[in-house]
């Protein structure tokens, strides 16, 4: 055994392709419930995961913000639709999106995918805060860094409004 391993290994990681950040990963046995199939609420850690990836590969980085005393994105709202059960040893694709952006606050669009078949999708609202907890204008870099991920033509959500 040795105390280095011979190859790097580093943390998950998505990347971004055109205007939608894709992060992959994998049911495993914790996900699940007593039915088998993925707990509701692992549908939100997987897209708090997505959207902390998708922060970490625009090159922003939020505990250097909240050192400094200039602040954090916080959820504000969040509304998950639930199409398709994931079972244990799926692959998982989420996707994001902006669908908009503003000076306080974005609102990003996420699904989850099983082979192209959508299980959830998100419309989350996030908001930049002060440390104190009050709304704050978004850095203007962050703020042009969301706007690179707003679609000319967002994907519409399939299925009955």
């Amino acid at each position: 055994m040795t105390d280095t391993p011979s190859t790097p290994l580093s943390p998950q990681s998505g990347v971004i392709e055109g205007d939608v950040h894709r992060y992959a990963l994998r049911v495993f046995y914790e996900d699940t419930d007593a039915g088998g199939v993925v707990y509701h609420a692992n549908y939100l850690r997987w897209f708090e995961r997505a959207r902390s990836d998708l922060l970490d590969v625009l090159g922003i980085d939020q505990r250097a913000s909240l050192e400094a005393g200039a602040g954090l994105y916080t959820v504000a709202e969040a509304n998950l639709r639930y199409l398709s059960p994931a079972r244990l040893g799926d692959s998982i694709l989420i996707e994001t999106w902006a669908e908009s952006t503003g000076r306080v606050a974005s609102v990003l669009r996420q699904v989850a995918l099983r082979d192209g078949v959508r299980l959830c999708e998100a419309a989350v609202k996030v908001a930049f805060i002060s440390p104190e907890g009050r709304p704050r204008r978004q850095p203007e870099a962050w703020q042009q860094a969301f706007t690179t991920l707003v679609p000319i033509a967002a994907p519409a959500p399939e299925g009955p409004e």
